[in-house]
This record gives C-alpha cells, structure tokens and sequence, in this order.
C-alpha cells in the first residue's frame, strides 16, 4: 500500500510538473537576458580599461607575492 500512494505521488508531481503550474519553475527568458546583460556589461567595463585592470591585477598579486 505503501508502495502505491509513492508511486501515486510521483505522478502527480510529475504531471504538475509537465503541466508548467510550478511555482518554482522560473522565467527562462528572463534569466537569458540577465545573463546576456551582464556578459555585455563586463565587455563594455573591460575593453576600454583593460591595460589598467591588467596593471591594478599585477601589482596586487606582486604585493602579495613579494610581501613574505
């Protein structure tokens, strides 16, 4: 009997699922466009000031490196 109402659960699970009515599902486009924003804003913010984050890297890690 026990067996059954698991396996009655399941199905119901996965029919609630298929049917799109979970509230955890999410909103993929929205995650797409989240995370194309922010690729395009890690470009716009690299391009320009690459030399000087290359250089403020460098120095930190030399710091660090040569500190002991």
């Amino acid at each position: 009997m026990r067996m059954y109402a698991f396996l009655i659960a399941a199905v119901t699970a996965l029919v609630t699922r298929l049917r799109g009515e979970d509230p955890e599902r999410g909103d993929v486009p929205g995650w797409v466009m989240i995370t194309v924003m922010t690729a395009a804003l890690v470009l716009a913010i690299l391009i320009p000031f690459r030399e000087a984050i290359v250089t403020a890297v460098q120095s930190a890690l030399d710091s660090v490196t040569s500190a002991g």
